[in-house]
């Protein structure tokens, strides 16, 4: 077998008591406001499966299917929520427009990713549901979409189904670049391969859009960032703190993040851990020129030991290299 491994850089360092404990090595390309490459690190070229960061995607693809939504609704549909009521709400509120019920959700249950509602719901008596899981709002709307073209909601999630085709097309269109793998994501939604470079081109073109499906659902996102996410939730922060961003995160180390003016980074991890991405998609921002000081505390990562800052991480070689450069 002529396996090699791929090109990698070095994107973060977890820096402990003066001495470097941990790297984090994959591939980040980033784009310049007038969509040019401004940084290029690894192999953005390689194969990556782009896990939640392609809900916008999905959502742009139920929007075109004819999914009628608007504002909370599409948000959450681009986003990954941390499953508390309001969220819960929207989700309830887009099933009962497709005339199902939770039941007709196929993603799995799950606990909510907010502790507190976590915590309250366990001590009310209450289990595992499918409404409370991080993807319940792309479903619904899969599930809205279907339902709508009168196409079957049974088997929505059949690569095979009139939507799933759509979520292709709509991905290869916005990525540049032909689908370059067939998966299963973990909520169990079909999930197309694609490229950290087009990853950073999809979040470009939804930021860059002037008008159009494409523009609903950035400034979907940008308007109710809180339905992305949650609480607390990094990529909701970094939307709020950094008005005219369009950010979404993914499992296993991927992220897209689009400025304002067009200026787009995006980057997979191959160790699969996320807790550099946002700062580092931060950092490329604000050297590319867009004022990221609000979300300062989101570009700054402590260490702790004893409950205290003993170190931090800090952008890889690589990394720091392109930024000293400029």
């Amino acid at each position: 077998m002529n396996w090699r491994p791929p090109l990698l850089a070095e994107l973060a360092v977890v820096r402990r008591s003066g001495l470097v404990e941990s790297r984090h090595l994959g591939s980040l390309l980033a784009l310049d406001a007038d969509g040019s490459v401004a940084l290029s690190l690894g192999d953005p070229d390689a194969t990556v499966l782009p896990r939640s960061t392609t809900k916008p995607l999905q959502a742009l693809a139920c929007l075109t299917a004819g999914a009628p939504l608007t504002g909370p609704e599409l948000a959450i549909a681009a986003g990954s929520h941390t499953g508390e009521d309001a969220h819960v709400d929207v989700v309830r509120a887009l099933l009962e427009r497709a005339s199902l019920d939770e039941a007709a959700l196929q993603c799995p249950a799950d606990w909510p990713e907010d502790e507190g509602t976590r915590h309250r719901l366990i001590r009310a008596g209450f289990d595992r549901s499918r409404v409370r899981m991080n993807c319940s709002g792309k479903h619904a709307a899969m599930l809205l979409a279907s339902a709508v073209n009168g196409w079957d909601t049974e088997t929505y999630l059949d690569p095979a189904h009139p939507l799933q085709q759509r979520v292709r097309a709509v991905t290869a269109e916005l990525t540049g670049a032909p689908v370059r793998h067939d998966a299963i994501d973990g909520c169990g939604a079909p999930l197309f391969g694609t490229t950290v470079r087009g990853l950073a081109t999809a979040f470009r073109s939804l930021r860059v859009a002037a008008d159009g499906p494409a523009a609903l659902v950035a400034s979907a996102m940008r308007t109710h960032p809180y339905f992305v996410g949650g609480t607390g939730h990094q990529n909701s922060a970094v939307m709020e703190l950094v008005p005219g961003t369009v950010a979404k995160g993914g499992a296993e180390g991927v992220i897209g993040v689009a400025g304002p003016d067009g200026q787009a980074v995006a980057m997979k991890v191959v160790d699969g851990n996320p807790r550099a991405t946002t700062l580092l998609a931060l950092t490329v921002l604000g050297a590319l020129g867009v004022d990221v000081s609000a979300a300062a505390a989101w570009t700054s990562v402590p260490v702790l030991g004893g409950g205290v800052p003993v170190g931090a991480i800090e952008p890889g070689a690589d990394v720091q290299a392109w930024l000293e450069s400029r």
